[in-house]
């Protein structure tokens, strides 16, 4: 048995121009040449924060400290979090949950119920699985069975007028790792912009959110943003897009996955069969405004399939898609036709919306 850990792997390609142009942006907008940053290990994977603005380094110190906070509360991998103790007390008693992270449930619980695909109670499939972690397994069919059993966003009660989350069956798990790096993303992106930062990047493992536009120049551009070939090597493009004030969070394959008998079973499951989700795409990158939104479209819309998936992710004003298939076609949302230039010697073709009809 073969197991590989790959994090999500979404990048910022900082075409920011030459220094010239940074000290130009420097010189008129209040902007660093190079920004202050920081960088840590959190969230199961690699953060980093980097602040153009002068003066903002208290800031960027809290956002650090931010996602140091919500990694202690919202983590179900160690024991002690907020989200822990919801699920030891499933089918007991009620628990009491901060503020902030009920918003984050609220929005779960509501996205499940928009589409069965994505159900913020799947903790007792993917815990089973544990795909991403050192003792991931096949599961046998009888404990498949039983783990469906466990999975109903129907029963996690949530009580927001006295913030309590209680899962009503015992054994259940709530999962928000669908969610959780796009909610601290948003998070910290509002606690920056709350401090007066008017550009900087925020990179939580592959939830990019760009804040305001490049620092090149005027710093009227926006970001140019390069998308992840799912077939190579990290930093590898496949395409670009411009973006200011956005988030872009990417769900494939190619991620996290498990290795049986010549056989690879990626972490994206299906809470309906407790196997992975088996359709045409290798990834699908979603953009928009709050990344813990694009989070849950990203799985929902992966799991619905390249013709379904368009036609999901069209009727969401506000948000845009890439959809790359294993046949090595890239089909781009309404949105993206003017703002999508793909990587000449990507391999890849663009794919005809209407073939799908």
């Amino acid at each position: 048995m073969k197991f590989t850990n790959k994090f999500k792997l979404l990048f910022v390609m900082l075409l920011i121009g030459m220094l010239g142009g940074c000290a130009q942006a420097d010189k008129d907008n209040n902007l660093l040449s190079k920004p202050n940053k920081q960088d840590i290990f959190a969230l199961g994977t690699y953060v980093d924060i980097k602040v153009y603005d002068k003066n903002k380094e208290e800031a960027l110190t809290d956002a650090i400290e931010l996602i140091k906070k919500y990694d202690d509360e919202i983590t179900v991998n160690e024991d002690g979090s907020i989200l822990d103790e919801v699920n030891e007390n499933a089918g007991i008693k009620p628990v009491k949950v901060p503020k902030d992270i009920m918003k984050m449930l609220v929005y779960a619980k509501s996205a499940s119920e928009d589409q069965g695909s994505f159900d913020i109670t799947i903790g007792a499939l993917t815990k089973l699985w544990h795909i991403g972690f050192s003792d991931a397994k096949k599961p046998s069919q009888s404990e498949i069975d039983q783990a469906l059993q466990l999975i109903d966003y129907n029963k996690l009660v949530l009580d927001t007028t006295n913030s309590t989350a209680y899962l009503t069956e015992k054994g259940m798990q709530i999962d928000a790792g669908a969610i959780a790096k796009g909610f601290i993303t948003d998070q910290v992106v509002a606690l920056l912009e709350k401090k007066g930062v008017t550009c900087a990047i925020v990179n939580l493992g592959g939830n990019v959110y760009v804040i305001g536009n490049s620092p090149k120049e005027d710093n009227e551009e926006a970001w140019t943003v390069g998308i992840q070939d799912p077939n190579k090597a990290r930093n590898t493009v496949l395409g670009y897009v411009k973006g200011s004030d956005e988030s872009f969070v990417t769900s494939g394959i190619y991620e996290r996955y498990l290795e049986v008998d010549g056989v690879k079973y990626h972490h994206m499951l299906d809470p309906e069969t407790g196997y992975p989700f088996d359709n045409d795409l290798q990834s699908v990158t979603i953009i928009g405004k709050s990344s813990m939104t694009d989070d849950a479209y990203s799985t929902i819309v992966y799991s619905l399939g390249i013709k379904k998936g368009l036609e999901y992710i069209n009727d969401k004003k506000g948000y845009e898609a890439i959809f790359v298939t294993k046949e090595n076609k890239i089909y781009l949302s309404k949105g993206l036709a003017d703002n999508f230039d793909i990587e000449a010697e990507s391999g890849y073709t663009l794919g005809n919306n209407s073939d799908l009809e």
